[in-house]
């Protein structure tokens, strides 16, 4: 007989039948009920509601349909430097003229949508000047997709930093809290302080790109006991939006003058001219 039928003797301790599980406790199992029961009782005062237009989804943490139809998330055919999208699809590896003409200090950029008057903005004015943090989950997952080629490289997730004046304003810095979802996401490590910001620079709103790039000039260090930790790694520079890129050229080579190997910039949504 063949050796797929060969009998052979069973084994009396391979074929021990293994114990039944423990049964959980009739606290634990209390304690669960009363958790579900919680959880059914406050949906059903506080119904889950779309992050931006707080209609009633079936799911906290989530868009409503229409909302969700009207992000104009970006994938590829996409500038290859920039992560700005192209009408058409040329080919992979293309660079876009801009690029090409003013190439940025960092190495590549990725968002997960269009910077436009729809639900984009409102999701990130809401995180950003409402205090309504959990929307910083979400939009981090959505990050993490976008950005999955460059996190698969990354040593270090670097947030934008605030000044300390705006920080205490604000009471929290965004860009913070999207790398610890993306850090729980991906499992690169965050480094809230590996990057400060010295200058209290104006709003950028209403200058021009050569405007934004002066106010920018000087407004980045980073400090003596964290160039340890950036030198030779590849870094990745997290914000929530990017518009001229001044910020993110600023903070850049600021990282790359303290022995950055690369740096990349990874955002929830970017401004586009054209898209």
């Amino acid at each position: 007989m063949g050796a797929m039928n060969e009998w052979r003797p069973i084994d009396a301790a391979s074929a021990a039948i293994e114990p039944p599980a423990p049964r959980p406790s009739l606290a634990a199992t209390l304690e669960r009920l009363a958790r579900a029961a919680g959880k059914a009782a406050l949906d059903l005062v506080y119904p889950p509601s779309c992050l931006s237009c707080r209609a009633a989804v079936s799911a906290p943490g989530t868009l409503c349909p229409a909302c969700w139809n009207k992000v104009r998330f970006i994938e590829r055919p996409y500038c290859e430097r920039l992560g700005t999208p192209f009408a058409q699809d040329l080919g992979s590896g293309l660079l876009s003229p801009e690029a090409i003409a003013d190439p940025p200090a960092w190495g590549r950029a990725r968002a997960a949508a269009v910077y436009d008057e729809g639900p984009a903005r409102a999701l990130i004015q809401r995180l950003k000047y409402y205090d309504r943090m959990e929307i910083a989950r979400p939009i981090g997952r959505w990050m993490a997709r976008a950005g999955a080629e460059l996190l698969e490289g990354a040593d270090l997730l670097v947030p934008v930093p605030l000044h300390r004046l705006r920080l205490a304003s604000r009471r929290f810095n965004q860009a913070m809290a999207l790398a610890n979802v993306l850090s729980g996401e991906c499992g690169v490590p965050a480094d809230p302080v590996a990057l400060e910001r010295v200058k209290p620079t104006p709003p950028q709103v209403g200058l021009s790109k050569v405007q934004r790039a002066a106010n920018m000039q000087g407004a980045f260090r980073v400090p003596d006991e964290a160039r340890p930790r950036v030198a030779g790694r590849h870094v990745v520079l997290v914000d929530d939006v990017l518009t001229s890129g001044a910020t993110t050229n600023a903070a850049a080579r600021v990282l790359l003058r303290a022995g950055a190997a690369s740096v990349d910039v990874l955002v929830f949504a970017r401004v586009v001219t054209a898209a």
